[in-house]
């Protein structure tokens, strides 16, 4: 079995408050991702940032003081190419750049590989592909290096190669 998990394609980080041009031009090409990955009948999960509003007070919003992807907001949701395309998907919420419960649902599951595309790269997806890693250390990751973003293409590259050291194919 084959996942697909689309970590953090949302508005804040496509075109808002921490987007880039570089998370604008992948929105397409993560949607066709996220179409062929059902026409295979792969699950595909989501995952969304989850800030509260008094996130400038949280230890990352004082390393980070950039308000972004608080719960009910425009920033919080999916970008809309990406939202149409969730239908009945599980949706994991996390209050950091890596989910542990999501880890733990795949280790429920058991995939043979388990494919990451979205944003940020060098923070969220470098994150969460190391724990599902560390979790599940014989199945397959992969990272789709033309369906993600970094927050610089420097520190996009960083971050692919440092995957590329923990095992984690990159594509």
């Amino acid at each position: 079995m084959k996942i697909l998990v689309v970590v953090d394609m949302q508005n804040d980080f496509i075109d808002g408050a921490l987007g880039t041009r570089e998370a604008e031009k992948i929105v397409c090409r993560v949607a066709q991702k996220i179409r062929a990955a059902r026409e295979h009948n792969e699950q595909i999960i989501f995952t969304q940032d989850t800030h509260t509003p008094d996130y400038l007070n949280t230890q990352e919003g004082t390393l980070l003081p950039v308000v972004h992807c608080v719960k009910g907001t425009d920033g919080f949701d999916l970008c809309p190419p990406i939202a149409e395309l969730v239908d009945d998907s599980i949706i994991f919420e996390k209050s950091t750049f890596g989910s542990v419960a999501l880890a733990k649902y795949l280790c429920k599951l058991k995939p043979d590989e388990v494919e990451l595309v979205g944003v940020c790269t060098d923070i969220c997806v470098i994150s969460n592909a190391l724990m599902i890693k560390s979790f599940l250390s014989e199945t397959k990751i992969v990272v789709d290096s033309n369906c993600c973003a970094g927050v610089t293409p420097q520190s996009h590259e960083n971050a692919l190669n440092a995957m590329k050291m923990c095992q984690i194919s990159v594509i």
